[in-house]
């Protein structure tokens, strides 16, 4: 039987909205966040990393597997999932970013998927956590 996982993960910018969400839907920028080599697949259906842009995430000695933007609101929103080649089921992710006061942004970062694996879910989704929490700080200031 499947196993639900959802991993959260929250991190303030300096940077502005509009910064942050040029830098999250660029993917050749997220490498280092996601501890990943990163190759762009496609451009999207009506703009360079709206939906329908594909990446190829490779970590370590893994088979690559592809991401798809599915949603892209400018400065606001962002959600993918991975398309191709990834033994996770029913994988999302979802970014959502809040201007701060100080005219930085918050980001809400949840992704969820199963793994027909029984207790492996709850320790690829600590991994993918710590990775985040030591990834995200890495994209901008």
């Amino acid at each position: 039987m499947a196993s639900p996982q959802r991993v959260h993960v929250t991190h303030t910018y300096t940077s502005d909205p509009a910064t942050i969400f040029e830098k999250l839907t660029e993917h050749e920028n997220l490498g280092p966040v996601f501890g990943a080599k990163i190759t762009r697949i496609c451009d999207g259906d009506t703009s360079r990393n709206g939906p329908g842009s594909t990446r190829a995430l490779k970590i370590g000695p893994l088979p690559a597997f592809q991401e798809t933007t599915t949603q892209a609101e400018p400065n606001r929103l962002i959600e993918y999932k991975i398309s191709k080649g990834s033994p996770l089921r029913n994988h999302w992710g979802v970014q959502k970013l809040t201007p701060t006061a100080d005219g930085g942004t918050f980001l809400d970062y949840t992704i969820g998927f199963d793994l027909p694996i029984p207790g492996l879910a709850g320790l690829l989704g600590k991994g993918i956590a710590t990775s985040l929490k030591k990834g995200l700080p890495k994209l901008a200031p």
